[in-house]
C-alpha cells in the first residue's frame, strides 16, 4: 500500500543560520494519498507521485540541505480506508502534509483528521467548494480547481449558446452532489431550466437506464456530474443509445486529458470542458509533460498532476521561509501569506478560505484530423480570468473569512 522515494538526504553538519534549520524530527514528509488502482488512477495514482517527487527536485530540497521524503497510499475512494491511512501517518510515520485526495468525501473527512493534528492538507484532486466553504480549514489548501469553477466554466458557456434545458447524471456522492448543484444554479442564473436528474452509484459499469431517462427528458444539455471512469463509459454508452445523434449533447462538467485519450477524439470531439492546466500551452507546460511522460509509461499529466507539483512546490518555499513544517496552521499561513509562483500556474494568490486563485481555461476538444501530434487534444475557447474563475469570497460560508 505504502511506497517511499527519498527525495534528498543531509550531507554533513550545517552551519547554524546560514543554512535551512531541520524539523524536530530532521525530516519533511509528504504523503500523496489518492486512487491509485480504481477510476480515478489515471487521473491522479502514481502520476501524483512522480509530479511530487518532481516538485521536490525542481525545488532544489538537497541543495538547500533540506532532507525531504515521499510515502503513497490507495485510498480506494473510501472514506474510513483514507482516514485510517491519515491517522497512521501522521501518529506513527510523522508525515507533516498529505497531498492530492480525489473523491470529495475523502476529501472532507481527511481534512478534518489534519485539523485536529495540526498538519497541512493541499487539495489537488477533489473538488467539492464546499473544501473553502462551509468546511474550510485553517490547515487546508484547495489548490487546482473546484465544483464552482468548472460549474461557472462549462455551464454558463453552454447555456450562452443554446443549452439552455439540462437534464443531470450525477455520481452519488459529495463531489458529484456539489457538482450538479454549483451547475444546476450557474444554469438557472443565467436562464436555463434543469428538467431532472438522476444519480448512479461510484464506478457503475451499466449506465443504460440512466442515459434512457437523460434521452428521454429532451434536454438539451446532459450535465455529467462525475468523473473518471464513469464520464468514458457515460460518453461510450451514450454514443450506442445515438444521444448525440438525436440532438442531444454530453456536457462533461469534469473532463481530463487522460479521459480524452481513454475515448479517443472520434468519441470526444466537440466536447467543452474547463480546466485549469494544459500541458500544450506554453513552454514550461510543455518541458514538465516530456520530463513527466518519461517518467510515468509516457501518461501525460492532467491538471491535477500539475496541480500536486505546484501546491507541493509552494508549501516547500513556506516551510523554507519558516524553517519549520511542525505546526501546520503556521506553515498554511505562510503558504497565504506569499504571493505563489511556480512555473506550471503562474504568479497566483491564496485566499483567507484557502482557495488557491489562478486562470481557469474553456477548453474544446478537438477534432481527429485537427491533431497534429500526440496527446493535441484541445483548443482554447476562452481564459477565464482569476477573478471571475472562482467563487466570490464573500458568497463561500467559510468560518475563517470575516466580515
Amino acid at each position: 500500500m505504502k511506497r517511499l522515494f527519498s527525495i534528498a538526504a543531509v550531507a554533513g553538519a550545517l552551519a547554524c543560520g546560514t543554512a535551512y534549520a531541520q524539523t524536530a524530527d530532521d525530516v519533511t514528509k509528504i504523503g500523496v494519498l489518492n486512487d491509485m488502482s480504481g477510476l480515478y488512477s489515471d487521473i491522479t495514482g502514481p502520476g501524483s507521485v512522480v509530479a511530487a517527487q518532481m516538485a521536490v527536485e525542481d525545488f532544489g530540497a538537497k541543495q538547500k540541505g533540506m532532507k525531504v521524503e515521499i510515502v503513497s497510499a490507495d485510498h480506494q475512494n473510501k472514506p474510513d480506508v483514507g482516514t485510517n491511512i491519515a491517522r497512521t501517518w501522521i501518529d506513527v510515520d510523522k508525515v507533516d502534509v498529505i497531498v492530492d485526495v480525489p473523491t470529495s468525501s475523502v476529501a472532507l473527512a481527511i481534512s478534518e483528521v489534519v485539523r485536529e493534528k495540526n498538519k497541512v492538507f493541499l487539495v489537488s484532486g477533489a473538488a467539492a467548494s464546499d473544501l473553502t466553504g462551509p468546511k474550510c480549514s485553517p490547515n487546508t489548501i484547495h489548490w487546482t480547481y473546484d465544483t464552482w469553477a468548472l460549474a461557472n466554466g462549462t455551464g454558463k458557456a453552454l447555456v450562452k449558446t443554446g443549452g439552455d434545458s439540462w437534464f443531470f447524471l450525477t455520481a452519488d456522492y459529495a463531489f458529484g452532489h456539489a457538482l450538479e448543484r454549483d451547475t444546476a444554479a450557474t444554469v438557472e442564473a443565467n436562464g436555463g431550466k434543469v428538467l431532472g436528474k438522476i444519480r448512479h452509484p461510484l464506478n457503475t459499469s451499466d449506465f443504460s437506464s440512466y442515459l434512457l431517462q437523460a434521452q428521454s427528458s429532451k434536454a438539451k444539455v446532459i450535465g455529467l456530474a462525475n468523473a473518471g471512469g464513469d464520464t468514458i463509459n457515460s460518453i461510450k454508452q451514450g454514443a450506442e443509445f445515438g444521444i448525440v445523434k438525436g440532438g442531444q449533447n454530453f456536457a462533461g462538467l469534469l473532463v481530463f486529458i487522460s479521459d480524452v485519450h481513454a475515448l479517443g477524439l472520434a468519441s470526444a470531439q466537440g466536447l467543452v470542458l474547463t480546466e485549469s492546466w494544459y500541458w500544450d500551452m506554453n513552454d514550461a507546460n510543455r518541458e514538465f509533460a516530456k520530463k513527466f511522460s518519461a517518467a510515468n509509461k509516457g501518461k501525460y499529466p492532467t491538471m491535477v498532476q500539475a496541480g500536486v507539483y505546484g501546491a507541493v512546490t509552494h508549501y516547500l518555499k513556506s516551510v523554507e521561509a519558516l524553517k519549520n513544517d511542525e505546526d501546520g496552521k503556521a506553515v498554511v499561513a505562510k503558504m497565504k501569506a506569499m504571493p505563489t509562483d511556480d512555473k506550471l500556474f503562474g504568479k497566483g494568490t491564496i485566499r483567507a478560505d484557502g482557495r488557491k486563485i489562478h486562470d481557469m481555461y474553456l477548453f474544446e476538444v478537438k477534432k481527429p484530423e485537427e491533431s497534429k501530434y500526440p496527446w493535441d487534444y484541445y483548443k482554447v475557447r476562452a481564459t477565464i480570468p482569476a477573478a471571475e474563475a472562482f467563487r466570490p469570497l464573500k458568497d463561500g460560508g467559510c468560518p475563517l473569512v470575516s466580515g
